[in-house]
């Protein structure tokens, strides 16, 4: 009496579907993340240290492309006013059309209309500003600083000129959201700003995207890998390799 042993065959052949379906949305995935990635944000590289520590002279930066009305304050903007060099800069937006800023209040703190607004990115236990000052921002434009309150040129070397040292929205090209090199971090929104009128931004799309490339890449990898694995697995005890039918004697 005989038996019939049949391999797995069919199994073989749903892995190797599956296999190509993972490389296929790993690949959607991977490629419309770059895609989409390379439609909202431009990279920029940071010029000096006025913007430690949250921005290191010489760091790569990803800056969402947004129109300077969806600014709120606390953000850290690309802009280019001629004003200013007629060039990229990078400042925190601290004032915005209608705000009085001022600095210092008795505590060394900024203020906004009056409120002190607390600034973990500062220099710890330094006065908010090395020069006391006050400036109305005229409606449509931005009071901007940089977090190296004693190393940074900004809105307070302008104070003299037209603005008070406010720059147009116009002027803003985009909107830092993350690091991307020497290190990898999310920049986040303040909550000091949160509370006053038009609270804070939302963050962009650059941690999505960011998830949705590496799932690619591991889908990709994970399905290519899968046809040496399989077939590796397959061989028998020496390096045999099955046949697809075998016959045992009863």
């Amino acid at each position: 009496m005989a038996g019939t042993i049949r391999t797995e065959g069919g199994r073989g052949r749903l892995g190797s579907v599956l296999s190509g379906l993972a490389v296929a949305v790993g690949c959607v995935l991977f490629l419309g993340g770059f895609v989409v990635g390379a439609v909202l944000y431009q990279p920029y590289t940071v010029p000096s240290d006025s913007m430690t520590p949250a921005l290191a002279v010489g760091s790569k930066v990803l800056a969402e492309r947004i129109d300077g009305d969806e600014v709120r304050r606390g953000d850290i903007v690309i802009f280019n006013d001629p004003v200013w060099g007629d060039m990229p800069m990078v400042k925190r937006v601290v004032g915005v059309g209608g705000d009085t800023v001022a600095c210092c209040d008795k505590d060394g703190r900024l203020t906004i209309d009056g409120k002190p607004i607390v600034e973990p990115y500062t220099r710890p236990g330094a006065p908010a500003s090395g020069q006391e000052f006050s400036a109305t921002v005229p409606e449509g434009k931005l009071f901007l600083l940089g977090d190296e309150r004693h190393n940074s040129l900004d809105s307070r070397t302008h104070l003299e000129e037209a603005g008070q040292g406010s720059v147009p929205r116009s002027a803003v090209t985009a909107r830092v959201d993350a690091v991307a090199w020497p290190d990898v971090d999310l920049v986040e929104r303040p909550a000091g700003f949160a509370a006053l009128p038009g609270g804070l931004s939302v963050p962009g799309p650059v941690a999505p995207l960011f998830y949705a490339i590496v799932g690619g890449c591991v889908l990709i990898l994970g399905g290519a890998a899968y046809g040496p694995v399989a077939r590796l697995a397959g061989r028998g005890p020496g390096g045999r390799r099955p046949t697809g039918r075998e016959t045992v004697d009863a």
